[in-house]
């Protein structure tokens, strides 16, 4: 069994992206959504995988992850099986002291949304904060990628 360890931060201005070492196109779905398992369908650039999540820990910072690489073909195909609304977002990877920031600026129906995550070894680990970094948001469910697909960014 993996277990996730995750926050998640607001991001305040650009400058995560001349930090960036890396850019990824991603475009993800739901096969299911519920808030106790999501069944995620996603193509990054060129690979395919298919993501089950369980329900968070009560401060929203750990919870069950199994991870599967697909072709690009099949998660293409999956994904025109999923629940609305299908999520498109650049990706981009930032090393900041001993960790990698996941930052995603979403596109479409969520544009202007753009969160930044960092995954830890254990829920009390001290990482370095950007000058970019903005509000913690971990554990709020709204910034979910299940949930933004559900009620975009465009309708808050």
């Amino acid at each position: 069994m993996n277990i996730e360890i995750e926050r998640k931060f607001l991001v305040k201005n650009l400058n995560y992206k001349s930090e960036s070492f890396e850019k990824k196109c991603i475009k993800q779905g739901y096969l299911n959504s519920n808030k106790n398992r999501t069944v995620r369908i996603r193509v990054s650039d060129d690979t395919g995988f298919i993501t089950i999540k369980g329900k968070s820990n009560k401060n929203g910072t750990s919870r069950f992850e199994w991870e599967k690489e697909i072709s690009a073909t099949e998660a293409e195909e999956l994904l025109l099986l999923c629940e609305p609304t299908i999520i498109e977002k650049t990706r981009y990877l930032i090393k900041v002291g001993y960790h990698t920031f996941e930052v995603d600026e979403f596109a479409g129906d969520n544009s202007g949304l753009v969160v930044a995550e960092i995954e830890l070894n254990t829920e009390d680990e001290v990482f370095e904060k950007p000058d970019w970094l903005s509000k913690e948001v971990t554990g709020d469910l709204k910034y979910y990628n299940s949930s933004i697909s559900k009620l975009p960014f465009i309708n808050w």
